[in-house]
């Protein structure tokens, strides 16, 4: 009797310990899968369109070292999170007194940017794929966000809606790919061998995907559920290079697909390149398609922005952090409300993209400079490679900021 109910209690055991490696693998899924999607919204969505019509084939280097960059931030960043156990605010409070406060109001700044032009696109989205108004269809968009964090268990829901969509955006750009018939071996050239080389799109394309809140969204994730310190790392150093790995595929596709129909002679439409791109592709399913995948893209980018935005001043103080739900629910209804009264998202959009592109150095900074001390890491040793890596990464997003700065400020004036 006791051999049995000792055999019952392991098989119960092996069950618990199944359950939860499936839940971890999940998780780590859903923070790979947040920073992704937090990191393809309609902006970029539109950039990849506008920048592949202009650079066309030598766009393919722009994404080679755009992937570069965003590694060498992420894996820093994640490691030093998960090792540190603590959020990016606290890891750079810790690092310099204030600096954490400084960079929470930059990217809560640029937060409200993104997350306002994340609803528009939504609303074209919807406006493209259903023929509502495409106000009508950003509100609607934040109301769905809203009942996700709403939701009993608000982060396995968020993990759920953000690899699904994510999923969906690969599958269905996918078939324009195919469709379009780019020119693959011309495209995979120009990988290494560029004919035209531009610092603003990489710097663009570098702060839509780990400027500002996007490089932390999924780390912060990890951390709120529990995957961080060394036991972790493996685990963590992993999740961060598959959510790069699939926001680069995103990328990819995108520009085979644009590129299949720009390389044929055909002009994109100015006010909406990405949408004339799919039209041209498949016709009227193509267009159809487009409205999916930017709905898809918008409502993602702005789950992440909101969840992540909020994250980044919720640790200040305890009744902060009590009232996380609300503050991301005022967060979306504040955006969507801005949005509907003042609209301009493109504008906010493209400038919130070369913001965050500017923010990215100092964030990084303040994470290299944490992996070096005791005082927040302990006994850790950060790998050296990892540090150069990053400080390669600071020096040259500041040198393409500054350059993008020094092209882009005669315009505004």
């Amino acid at each position: 009797m006791s051999r049995m109910k000792l055999h019952v209690n392991k098989e119960e055991q092996i069950e618990s310990n199944s359950s939860s490696v499936k839940q971890k693998i999940k998780v780590m899924l859903g923070a790979s899968f947040l920073m992704a999607t937090s990191a393809i919204g309609p902006g970029t969505v539109t950039q990849v369109a506008v920048f592949t019509e202009s650079l066309l084939t030598s766009f393919s280097f722009v994404i080679l070292i755009s992937a570069f960059l965003n590694i060498g931030a992420q894996v820093n960043i994640w490691r030093i999170i998960s090792i540190a156990k603590l959020k990016g605010q606290d890891i750079a409070n810790a690092v310099f007194p204030g600096l954490g406060y400084f960079i929470t109001s930059l990217i809560i700044l640029g937060g409200i940017a993104f997350n306002m032009g994340n609803l528009a696109g939504a609303g074209l989205g919807l406006n493209a794929l259903t023929g509502i108004d495409a106000n009508i269809g950003s509100a609607i968009t934040a109301l769905l966000c809203i009942f996700i964090f709403l939701s009993k268990e608000a982060g396995f829901a968020m993990d759920f809606v953000v690899r699904w969509l994510g999923l969906l955006m690969i599958v269905l750009t996918g078939y324009i790919v195919i469709v379009s018939d780019p020119p693959i071996a011309e495209a995979t050239l120009r990988t290494f061998v560029p004919l035209e080389l531009s610092f603003y799109s990489i710097i663009t394309i570098v702060g839509g995907t780990v400027g500002g809140f996007i490089t932390f969204a999924g780390a912060h994730r990890l951390l709120d559920a529990g995957i961080s310190g060394p036991e972790n790392l493996s685990r963590v150093t992993k999740s961060s290079v598959f959510g790069i790995s699939v926001t680069a595929i995103m990328h990819i596709l995108l520009y085979l697909a644009v590129l299949g129909v720009v390389s044929k002679g055909f002009s994109l439409d100015p006010s909406n390149p990405t949408a004339s791109a799919f039209f041209y592709a498949a016709g009227e399913i193509g267009y159809r398609l487009f409205g999916l995948v930017l709905w898809a893209a918008g409502i993602t980018s702005a789950i992440g922005a909101s969840y992540t935005t909020i994250s980044f001043f919720t640790t200040f103080h305890l009744k902060l952090s009590k009232y996380r739900k609300l503050w991301i629910i005022i967060f979306l209804i504040f955006t969507c409300s801005v949005l509907i009264s003042i609209g301009r998202p493109v504008l906010l959009l493209i400038l919130a993209s070369s913001f965050n592109g500017l923010i990215l150095p100092i964030t990084l900074a303040s994470i290299l400079l944490a992996a070096h001390n005791k005082r927040i890491i302990g006994d850790y040793k950060h790998p050296i490679w990892l540090t150069i890596f990053g400080v390669i990464v600071v020096i040259l997003t500041t040198y393409f900021g500054v350059n993008t700065l020094i092209e882009t400020l005669p315009q505004l004036f």
